[in-house]
Formats: C-alpha cells, structure tokens, sequence
C-alpha cells in the first residue's frame, strides 16, 4: 500500500501526451490549447465610447457645444471636433478626432438648434483607449489553458477560429457485479443499480474527454477477459469500477495482469479508495476503481482527473481553500488519508456532513468540497483552518 503523492506521482509520470490536432472554434469547448494563442489586432481597435453622449474637448465643458455630426456604432467619424463642439455619439462608436472625453445624455441640456450644455458637475472620459484591453502580438490565453466559454470570446475576438488543442483521450467504462442492474430496471433482491457508469462518464466528460461506456460485465474471468480485451485495444484509458479487492470474485487484477498490463499499484493509503489499480500497456492505461460510488468519485478527483489532464498537457491544480473546522473530528484509523464530504456554512466555517461510509453518494450531493485527514492523524479539532477542496 502506498500514499496518495506517491501513487499521484507514479500516475503522472505515466502519462504520455497524446498529441493535438486543429478544430472549429465551436467544438473547442472544454479542450485544452497545445500552443498560445496571440492577438492579430489592438482591442478596442479604435479610442471607444463607452456611453451615449457626446464626444467633446474637456476645456470646453463650462460652455454651449455645437453639434457637428451623429456618430453610430461602426461608421467612421468624418468631421474633427474643434473648440466648443461636439459629435453626438454611441455606445461603442469610435471617437473623433480631437475629443478627449464623452460626456453621458443624461449629464447634457439642450440648449436650441444643434447646441447643448452639460449639466453635470464632473465626469469621466467614457472611453476606452485603442489597445486599453490587448495589444496586437500579445498573448491573450496561454498553452495548457482548459478552453471556458469566456476564452471561446476571446479566440473569436482574436480571429483564433481553429485552435490546436491536445488530443481528447478516448477513455472506456467498465462496470462489474453480478448484482449490478440497469438504472432503468427495479433491482431485485440483493440487486444495486449501476451508477458507477454514469457518474464516471459524466466525470470524465468534464475533462473534456471522449466516453464510450461498455456497459456491466458479470464477475466471471470470461467476461472480464472479453471485454477488457476490447477495450484496452481500442481505448487510450480504461476505467473499471469493481473487482479490484481481494474477495473470491475481485478478478480484475488476475486478468489485467494476464492481458500484459504492467500494474505499478494495487492499494492506496486513502480512505474510501483502498483498493485501487493503475497499470499500463504500451499505447493504453487502466485504473481499477473501487466499486462503491464515493470511492469511485473520490478516487477519479485524486488521480484520474490529473491524469486525463497531463494527457492533454495540461498541469492541472485542484481549487482549494482554507477554512476553519465547524467541528471536531475524529478518524477511527489513522493509517489511511481519510476525506471527508463537507458543506461551507454561512458563518464562514465548513461543516461535516453526516456521512455513513463509501456508498452514501447522497453525502456527496449536499457537499461543496472534501476535506482530507492525514495518515497518523486521529483528530483535527474546532476551529482549525483546514484546506477544502472544492468539487
């Protein structure tokens, strides 16, 4: 058995990268960029108004300013304003030549024919400079960077319509048990639902990658050697949930080793996720994951979601912030890194949640982060500034 940061170091120095390839920016979701991304143009690209009013010359705010043209959003200004003028104009219209701020409608008074006053007391210059935002040539989103709604704005502000991206990983799911049942189906006595599946998936699908799900094997070595087989052959990762203990039907181990699959570990210090596998073939990975659905979870955050991420690239750091403890804790084992599902609360502080063990997957539902107990911690008492990660 070994610890997390070891097990998280071996499953990264695995990884290899998969390569990158080009795709229509509206397919770059979620993608993670293989190069920078430069501006081909300043933005704004002309000194911008910022409000509708009137482009004017500060010097001349005390007195009547004759209107000499209406500018709108995207025509070019054809007249300069000189001493005690102005251009009437729009929001996001370009600037003219010679005014140095735009004073807002409702600041203004109309004074008869094509002549206003303004009316205010102070105001800003209400525009924004030419190159203000990005510069032509810089580096507006850097290689590595997960592609969020916001950056595909970016990438069409810049003209970046075919971004290189890393390579999606094509990442099978496996789910074994005899008592597994489709979520469809009312179990029968004895009987689970398969939620494993499609919690991994969806898991999965938030990296970015592509899921193709193969359904649930029986705990028999015929079974499992088929599908895995497949699998292993026409999938970058492959993720089992179940049959990686030590019970009569854990088989799962026994045959990844009997397909050539080099497997670097088979327990962790953590607690839910003991019993879990990572080995490796030449061109495929598999991670073996406990069969209860809070392992499952708790153990892909760890080290699959890392993983998937280094694939692409991508150095990926989980959101983590240091709270005080609501209340005090206390582990019934300290061999293990224990974590523990936890609710942020109004008073600024995180709060447990009651939690019955690695197959409440409700508790993981009311939780905003998980908090961790070290191996050799028993007790982490009230009020200690611990670090939430959030999930």
């Amino acid at each position: 058995m070994i610890e997390l940061e070891e097990a998280l170091r071996i499953v990264l120095d695995s990884a290899r990268p998969l390569g990158s390839e080009r795709v229509d920016i509206g397919r770059a979701l979620n993608r993670i960029l293989a190069e920078d991304v430069t501006s081909d143009i300043d933005m704004p690209p002309f000194d911008k108004a910022l409000v509708d009013g009137y482009a004017c010359r500060r010097a001349d705010l005390a007195g009547r300013l004759t209107i000499v043209e209406t500018i709108q959003a995207g025509v070019s200004p054809t007249k300069a304003v000189g001493p005690n003028q102005c251009a009437k104009i729009m929001t996001g219209a370009a600037v003219p030549q010679g005014a140095d701020c735009v004073i807002m409608v409702e600041q203004t008074e109309n004074v008869g024919g094509h002549a206003i006053q303004f009316r205010g007391e102070w105001t800003p210059d209400n525009i924004s400079r030419k190159g203000e935002d990005i510069k032509t040539g810089q580096v507006v989103l850097e290689k590595g960077s997960r592609i969020k709604p916001q950056h595909i704005a970016v990438l069409a502000s810049v003209g970046h319509i075919r971004p290189l991206v890393a390579k999606s990983p094509r990442v099978a799911i496996v789910a074994t048990g005899d008592e597994l049942v489709g979520p469809a189906l009312k179990p029968a006595p004895f009987q689970i639902r398969n939620s494993n599946s499609y919690q991994l998936a969806a898991q999965v699908e938030s990296v970015g990658a592509a899921v193709r799900d193969y359904g649930i094997v029986r705990d028999t070595a015929t079974d499992i050697d088929r599908v895995l087989r497949t699998a292993l052959a026409d999938n970058d990762v492959v993720i089992i949930s179940g049959g990686v203990s030590v019970g009569e039907f854990d088989l799962v181990p026994p045959i990844l080793r009997r397909n050539n699959v080099r497997l670097l570990f088979e327990k962790i210090a953590v607690k839910p996720g003991k019993p879990t596998v990572f080995g490796l073939l030449e061109k495929a990975y598999c991670f073996g994951l406990p069969g209860n659905p809070v392992s499952a979870f708790v153990v892909f955050e760890l080290l699959v979601r890392p993983f998937l991420y280094k694939l692409m690239g991508r150095d990926y750091s989980p959101v983590s912030i240091r709270m005080p403890l609501d209340e005090s804790i206390t582990s019934e084992s300290a061999e293990r890194q224990t974590w523990i599902p936890v609710k942020v609360t109004s008073e600024g502080t995180v709060k447990p949640l009651e939690y019955h063990g690695s197959a409440h997957i409700l508790a993981l539902c009311n939780a905003d982060g998980l908090i961790s107990m070290g191996v050799g911690v028993a007790n982490i008492e009230k009020g200690t500034p611990v670090p939430v990660r959030l999930i």
